[in-house]
């Protein structure tokens, strides 16, 4: 999530109703046989989504604040059409809560099945700081009614404070072909960074302080340079680093986008359809609005991708110009050209 402009705003968009309830299909505007054209239920009061399924059961976690509620956002579906709350896993944990008093909630998770556990990173900040900590925490399993579900918290992975240069926040966990576990996080300053973390931990080795930069948003002294809510996602013999470029939470003139690079290494470098780096602010566009400020569904932004079954799909969150600019659950299904580049059927 944008530290400087994204995290200011939020709180005004939080003052939307989180429980509001859309029609059975909801995006109208959409061709009937795509994923958005039968979302109905619980799908607004959403930013940054991630997902996953245990058994029949589809979740998707997203930053917290909404209805009071501190920690993040949890929904569930058997169909990925239905959607209803499911409550907060957790709210801001004592220790993220000591080290940034003034944090309301739990941003940007990113949930992952590691070694029989559900292990979802999560970071706490706030608006404008590079005073940021990402953490996590572990369950042995997403359903709230078994004897065997309890989240347990794993404390701090990473921390940044001002004039680091980079920013400790939206988390993605990766493990490679490899066996190497990976966290990719960051926003604005620095862009993109990439550490590796410890297989039995969870966490960073004592003493490893290596960090790779992965992609970047250059833009003339003293301008902004939105870039944050990366994903890494794995795809034949390629690594692809999906990004949120440009504005989230301006409500109806929220004109973020998607877009994507990759590599056959998971350091990087990260490069475009035309070879170009993301480094350099290349990249190729998986989700956009256009034109602009023209459509229902704007800003579409901060992804996670799953690979379900025989398909793979690409969650995210829109401003819905037909409900009060309400930040709203979206699902795509992700193609792949003759080239090997996704194509969202959105």
């Amino acid at each position: 999530m944008i530290a400087t402009h994204r995290r200011g705003l939020l709180k005004g968009a939080l003052s939307l109703s989180a429980v509001s309830l859309l029609p059975r299909a909801a995006a109208a505007d959409a061709a009937p046989d795509t994923l958005n054209a039968h979302l109905s239920g619980y799908l607004t009061g959403l930013h940054d989504p991630v997902m996953i399924r245990e058994g029949d059961t589809y979740h998707v976690f997203g930053s917290g604040g909404w209805a009071g509620a501190p920690g993040p956002s949890w929904r569930i579906s058997k169909d990925l059409r239905e959607w209803t709350d499911n409550k907060q896993p957790f709210g801001i944990p004592d220790w993220a809560h000591e080290a940034i008093p003034e944090a309301s909630s739990v941003w940007a998770p990113d949930i992952s099945y590691v070694d029989g556990l559900y292990r979802l990173y999560y970071s706490v900040s706030t608006g404008g700081s590079m005073r940021s900590v990402t953490g996590f925490a572990t369950t042995p399993t997403l359903d709230r009614h078994s004897p065997h579900y309890k989240w347990t918290d794993h404390g701090l992975v990473v921390e940044t404070h001002p004039g680091i240069g980079y920013n400790a926040i939206d988390s993605n966990f990766f493990r490679d072909a490899d066996g190497q576990d990976w966290l990719e996080f960051g926003s604005y300053w620095g862009g993109l960074k990439l550490i590796k973390l410890d297989k039995k931990t969870g966490k960073r080795t004592p003493g490893d302080t290596r960090m790779w930069s992965l992609a970047y948003r250059p833009a003339p002294e003293g301008a902004d340079n939105p870039i944050e809510g990366g994903f890494i996602f794995r795809h034949g013999d390629h690594y692809y680093l999906f990004a949120s470029y440009d504005y989230c939470c301006r409500k109806l003139a929220s004109n973020y986008f998607v877009a994507c690079g990759r590599s056959k290494s998971i350091t990087g470098p990260y490069v475009d359809k035309e070879g170009k780096p993301m480094m350099e602010g290349a990249a190729k566009t998986v989700l956009i609005e256009r034109p602009w400020g023209g459509t229902r569904w704007r800003g579409p932004g901060h992804c996670g991708l799953f690979h379900d079954k025989d398909r793979d799909i690409i969650v995210y969150h829109a401003y819905d110009a037909e409900h009060d600019a309400a930040p709203t659950l979206r699902l795509a299904e992700l193609r792949w050209d003759a080239d090997g580049w996704p194509v969202a059927l959105s």
